[in-house]
């Protein structure tokens, strides 16, 4: 399951985001720290594929693929050092696979700003900084004890250290490894430590309901330059908390009407589902039986016994092959049967690359 964490500062929209998302109903009020808890929500991913092939094979349960997300409190200036409380959560979004920043990007006077002014631009800084600091903290008490074993000539602790060290002396000047060129083997060894600042990033620039249909704000403008100016291989997704909130509270059929309402083809939260797949590379493919339509995440470029394992560990040890056809042809031919007296489904073996959409069968042996 994919996990997004959820960060930003007090009042940008983090827990109204998070409540749209997920219907849990963190509390979300106009003051900082409102979150004092981590707050952890599913939300089903969005797929109208789904829906298609059910309609075809007409299974007991259609189950479709999850997200995960991970709110903590908002951080602030100085949270490394103990100021505000959302530090103390950091690692309960360390587990996560990547970090969704919620920046404000709207004026509201009614809405108070942590820092007294609306500047996407500056509290993404903010935030990096902070980031920075607390794998810090994590890397010096890493780096402490990988010298100890390097003394000993342990040679994979040295190597270790020099990869240490260079993530170290940016951290220390509160530069996120976002910016930092490092090679393969050097992210290859500080894997394990999860940092932080090397997980992949969405940022989630909260606008205007406006903005969403018409023009891009001044804000979002300047947020993306920023980033840009920085090289860094990250997404922005726009979305409005204030509708987000308000679809979450109307029943699924009405939805695509309220959307329509607003010209949007699509709410926010298929819009982040969307951008966490494509900055993690991932896919879904389909299982398709009486029993069960299911929709599996797998990564781009997984092999068919890759992607059989995610079912289960025995369909991946035990592999033999995977009778495969394309969403498209499983529903021109009305389902399995369909597709196998046209001859378009195929047996495919352990080199297989699984593409977006396939619909499979795995037989295996163990």
């Amino acid at each position: 399951m994919l996990s997004l964490g959820i960060v930003g500062l007090p009042n940008v929209g983090k827990s109204s985001l998070f409540n749209a998302l997920t219907a849990a109903k963190a509390e979300a009020a106009n003051y900082p720290f409102c979150t004092i808890d981590p707050n952890v929500g599913v939300v089903n991913v969005p797929d109208p594929r789904l829906d298609q092939l059910a309609a075809i094979v007409h299974p007991e349960r259609t189950v479709p693929a999850a997200v995960q997300f991970v709110d903590i409190a908002g951080l602030v200036k100085g949270a490394s050092t103990g100021e505000g409380r959302g530090n103390a959560f950091l690692s309960n979004i360390r587990e996560t696979d990547a970090i969704v920043h919620v920046v404000r990007c709207f004026d509201d006077p009614d809405v108070i700003h942590v820092d007294g002014s609306v500047d996407p631009v500056r509290d993404r800084a903010t935030i990096e900084f902070e980031l920075a600091l607390a794998d810090l903290a994590v890397v010096e008490k890493r780096l402490d004890r990988a010298k100890r074993a390097a003394k000993t000539g342990d040679k994979e602790a040295a190597a270790e250290v020099s990869s240490l060290e260079k993530a170290h002396a940016p951290l220390a000047n509160g530069q996120a490894l976002w910016h930092v060129a490092l090679t393969p083997e050097d992210r290859d060894r500080l894997k394990g430590l999860q940092l932080l600042t090397l997980k992949p990033i969405l940022y989630a620039a909260n606008v205007t309901d406006g903005e969403l249909t018409g023009a891009e704000g001044a804000y979002v403008t300047a947020l993306r330059a920023a980033i840009a100016a920085d090289h860094e291989p990250a997404q922005v997704v726009t979305f409005s908390a204030k509708i987000e909130s308000e679809l979450a509270e109307l029943p699924p059929e009405d939805r695509a009407d309220f959307l329509g309402s607003l010209g949007l083809e699509s709410a926010g939260l298929d819009r982040l589902i969307r951008g966490g797949y494509a900055l993690l590379g991932l896919q879904t493919y389909f299982t398709a039986g009486e029993k069960e339509v299911r929709a599996w995440t797998i990564k781009v470029g997984d092999t068919a016994p890759k992607a059989a394992g995610v079912i289960h560990t025995d369909f991946e040890r035990g592999f033999i092959k995977a009778d495969t056809v394309s969403f498209a042809e499983f529903l021109a031919n009305g389902g399995w049967k369909g597709a196998k007296e046209k001859g378009v489904v195929r047996s495919e073996g352990k080199e297989y690359v699984m593409q977006d959409g396939d619909v499979v069968l795995f037989k295996f042996n163990v």
